[in-house]
This record gives C-alpha cells, sequence and structure tokens, in this order.
C-alpha cells in the first residue's frame, strides 16, 4: 500500500475551501471534494441540487448509510491518486476523521474560518445553485451543518488559517502551510 499524505479541511460554507482546492491544484496536489459526493448523490436522486435538497440528502444519506458514508466514498478517489499528498475537502465530522485516520496514519486536519457576515456574502454573490439566496436559508445550512458535528471537527483541527483579508493574502498563507506541511 502506498503511504499517502492526506491533507483534510474543514470550513463553514463560504470560508474559503474552494480557493484552498486551487492553492493546492496550482502546487500539483490532487483535491477530493467531500460535498461533491453529496452534490452528486442529491442529483442521482432526481433532486436538483438546491441548498434544501442537498441539505437533505447530506443528512438522509448519513442516517442510511452511517456517518462516515461520505468518507468512505471518498477513500477510492485518493487512493487512486497520483500524487503523494491530496487534500480532502469538506470534513463534516469526527466519525469522517476517524475514517481517513484508519486509512491514512499521516492525515492532518486543516481549518480554514470566516466570519458568518464575511462567508454569506461570499456564497451570495457566488451563485453556486446551493449556495443561500437569504441570510435565512444561510442560517438554515450553519444549523445543519453544526448538526452533522462540523464543531466538534473544528476542535481536533492541528492548524488553522484565518480568511478575512484579501484573496491574494489567503493564497500565501494557503501556500505557505501547504510547503511546511508536505516537506
Amino acid at each position: 500500500m502506498v503511504r499517502k499524505k492526506v491533507i483534510g479541511i474543514v470550513g463553514m460554507p463560504g470560508s474559503g475551501k474552494g480557493i484552498v482546492d486551487a492553492v493546492a491544484e496550482g502546487l500539483g496536489l490532487s483535491v477530493v471534494v467531500m460535498g461533491d459526493v453529496v452534490r452528486e448523490e442529491t442529483t442521482k436522486r432526481g433532486l436538483e441540487p438546491t441548498p434544501e435538497n442537498v441539505g437533505k440528502i447530506m443528512m438522509k444519506i448519513r442516517d442510511e448509510m452511517g456517518p462516515a458514508v461520505v468518507a468512505k466514498r471518498c477513500i477510492p478517489g485518493i487512493e487512486e491518486s497520483s500524487t503523494g499528498a491530496v487534500i480532502v475537502e469538506g470534513i463534516r465530522s469526527l466519525d469522517e476523521i476517524k475514517e481517513f485516520k484508519k486509512r491514512f496514519p499521516d492525515f492532518i486536519l486543516v481549518s480554514v474560518l470566516a466570519s458568518p457576515e464575511t462567508r454569506f456574502q461570499r456564497l451570495y454573490k457566488r451563485k453556486r445553485t446551493d449556495d443561500p439566496a437569504s441570510w435565512r436559508v444561510f442560517l438554515n445550512r450553519d444549523r445543519r451543518e453544526l448538526e452533522v458535528g462540523i464543531g466538534s471537527v473544528f476542535a481536533m483541527t492541528d492548524y488553522a488559517i484565518i480568511n478575512e483579508g484579501t484573496v491574494g493574502q489567503f493564497k500565501k498563507e494557503v501556500r505557505d502551510l501547504f510547503r511546511r506541511l508536505l516537506k
């Protein structure tokens, strides 16, 4: 078995995880996005990928197949990656961390933090199909994330990056952290 370094990324919606992904790809790292698993499952079940539907399916598949189901579905993509280090974006629960650590002993967890107001503005401007169109929808999404256990995940992070400045500053911090972690 090839030993891979896996760096998990946890962040609330709109915190900057997508920028982390872009920086990682720019450094030649593979990226696995856990949210893609949920969006794909939502579509597979014949639903539009709206915030409500994606959230509903996120909860439903965990109820149906266990709290680590999304992590388990990501593991083949990590193992098949051609790079020695892989970024896994979108960790949501301690069960997922446990699943990754079981398979990848060099697992490291990084949190990306931004205030609720900053995150809402980013999501509102981004306008992906599952982004909230109102503050109420945004708060409901945050509550769902917390119900899954993301708050406990933040408590377990090895490194944290605050994303309240410019995109350029954030990218530099992410690049610097990845270079240190991958030495």
